[in-house]
């Protein structure tokens, strides 16, 4: 038989090294949940914002055509809508190469048309009107798809703008030289008030790409809706993009 004297000393040493362990667990939980979401601080570190702008010629063009007509019936308007759109659309498949997926229907719509007189109202006629959305990717024949929407009797051209297919190329140029900014203004910043850089701790960027107005004009006028013109001269200009880099280094 144990004496009940040891059986009492060894429980209490038994209730004491868990009272202890679960003490240090408790406090271990709570330090973990005091640093739960919080990022680690750094004791130092220098923000420095960079520039990088790359200047690029466009390789696409977008741009709307369309033709509304009034006619006394729905159907005389339907088919005169419907004949020159498809003449427009088998022209620019056939004769400018352009693709079925490169040509969107925009929109497509039939409305009366009416007139008051003596505060009556009476119908006039049925407008019917559509709009194409088209992507010409040779840029040399923007002008003459401007001058065949006149020959075929399109009264509606607009929305020219002139952009870059795969801008995502542009702005990587644009942020490898915002970065390399940033690194040189930093480097000398760190020279001048003698410290030493660390590594890069986080970065930010924001863009802007440049979207100039469309430029374009003619020797005669072109003649929409009237047989066609002269074709217009197209300058597709330039589209510049922009990169403002922030990086934050450490400072050793």
């Amino acid at each position: 038989m144990i004496p009940n004297k040891i059986v009492t000393i060894f429980v209490g040493a038994f209730l004491t090294l868990s009272t202890i362990y679960l003490g240090i667990l408790s406090w271990n939980a709570v330090k973990a949940h005091d640093y739960i979401g919080v990022s680690p601080k750094l004791n130092h570190s220098i923000s420095i914002v960079g520039q990088g702008k790359v200047t690029a010629v466009p390789d696409i063009a977008k741009i709307q055509l369309g033709y509304s007509v009034e006619k006394p019936t729905v159907a005389q308007a339907q088919k005169d809508n419907t004949d020159k759109m498809n003449a427009m659309i088998e022209r620019l498949k056939k004769d400018f190469k352009i693709e079925a997926k490169d040509i969107q229907t925009a929109n497509y719509y039939i409305s009366p048309q009416y007139d008051w007189f003596n505060g009556k109202q009476t119908l006039r006629a049925y407008l019917v009107s559509q709009n194409l959305n088209v992507k010409v990717r040779n840029m040399d024949s923007v002008s003459k798809i401007i001058e065949a929407a006149g020959s075929v009797g399109l009264n509606q051209v607009g929305n020219l703008l002139f952009e870059i297919d795969d801008p995502e190329k542009v702005k990587e140029e644009a942020r490898e030289k915002a970065l390399a900014q940033a690194k040189v203004k930093a480097e000398t910043l760190a020279s001048v008030v003698g410290v030493k850089l660390g590594k890069i701790v986080s970065f930010s960027e924001s863009s802007s790409d440049g979207q100039p107005l469309p430029y374009y004009y003619a020797d005669k006028a072109m003649g929409l809706g009237g047989g066609g013109g002269s074709a217009p001269t197209v300058e597709a200009g330039s589209n510049e993009i922009t990169i403002i880099a922030t990086v934050e280094y450490e400072i050793l």
